[in-house]
């Protein structure tokens, strides 16, 4: 079964079954209120999609009476081609259910490739687990241990710009994590062992903590009225409030000196953190350009 089978059905129509697949290769669940919802339908034309997906794809969906909702069939085959960065782009910004006509631009337009994307139906057991608050159990890959059965607790995406991280509990080490999606293989929900209170994201203090950077114009680079426009700065500075778990993919995405005397010569480096101190503790810091611990801060025992 392919979209090729609902070429024949009214666009609308069309882009309302893919929202259902996404919904319930993603996410493990649809309602007829997710519908209503998306597309401002009646509760009747809501169930009639349902019920008309489940004719043209028996096996990808099963009702649960208990919930009176679709769950993920044992079957699941989908219906319609979905790309790792559409089902990103769904999940995190609510586009890219609709089927579109063709997929050339609109426009000539040019953008980096990511060096890889996530397997897709690997981030799909991921998703779901994520939504429905459940373990996964995988086979992962580290650079300082190899491979290594794990369960893991996953909570929350991130992009860091250059890949895509699950953030979660890992029970093997006892402690929050971040896990890139291309190193994990065979994920399978855990659904012996649910999530226990410490497991959980408000446990995890690096998610939790937020740290306030104040980012300015390099002092050492030319022509910061340029930096200024390039990155909206319309005061003295640029203000963020972000978790202290992304910190330092942010400021290393940006290219952001971290040094606490702006001493990166490179011409990335555009910006500088005013205040190298903001990211005492910070974990994530590690990464950050030019960052060092301060040793009078007591941040080389952290």
């Amino acid at each position: 079964m392919n979209a090729e089978t609902t070429t024949q059905l009214p666009q609308p129509q069309r882009d309302r079954l893919k929202h259902i697949e996404l919904r319930l290769r993603f996410l493990g669940e649809v309602r007829r209120a997710d519908l209503m919802v998306r597309f401002g339908i009646q509760s009747a034309a809501s169930s009639r999609d349902l019920a008309h997906y489940k004719e043209l794809a028996p096996f990808n969906a099963e009702f649960d009476q208990r919930s009176k909702l679709y769950v993920l069939g044992q079957g699941f085959a989908p219906m319609f081609e979905t790309q790792p960065e559409q089902a990103l782009s769904w999940l995190v910004e609510q586009v890219g259910d609709v089927v579109a006509p063709t997929g050339e631009p609109l426009l000539p337009c040019s953008m980096p490739p990511r060096l890889a994307t996530p397997n897709v139906d690997v981030l799909a057991a991921v998703t779901r687990a994520i939504h429905l608050r459940q373990a996964l159990q995988i086979r992962y890959h580290s650079i300082s241990s190899g491979q290594s059965e794990r369960e893991i607790v996953p909570f929350a995406l991130l992009d860091t710009g250059l890949r895509w991280h699950v953030r979660a509990y890992d029970r093997k080490s006892a402690e929050f994590r971040d896990f890139v999606l291309t190193r994990i293989h065979e994920p399978r929900l855990c659904t012996e062992k649910p999530p226990q209170r410490h497991e959980q994201s408000d446990n995890d203090a690096q998610w939790t903590r937020i740290v306030d950077l104040q980012l300015v114009p390099h002092p050492d680079k030319p022509r910061p009225e340029i930096t200024r426009m390039d990155h909206g700065i319309s005061g003295g500075s640029l203000n963020l409030s972000i978790r202290a778990a992304i910190a330092g993919y942010v400021l290393r995405r940006w290219s952001v000196d971290c040094s606490s005397n702006h001493s990166l010569s490179g011409p990335e480096h555009r910006l500088w953190l005013r205040d190298h101190l903001a990211l005492h503790g910070v974990k994530s810091a590690a990464i950050a350009p030019g960052y060092q611990p301060s040793v009078l801060g007591g941040e080389a025992n952290g």
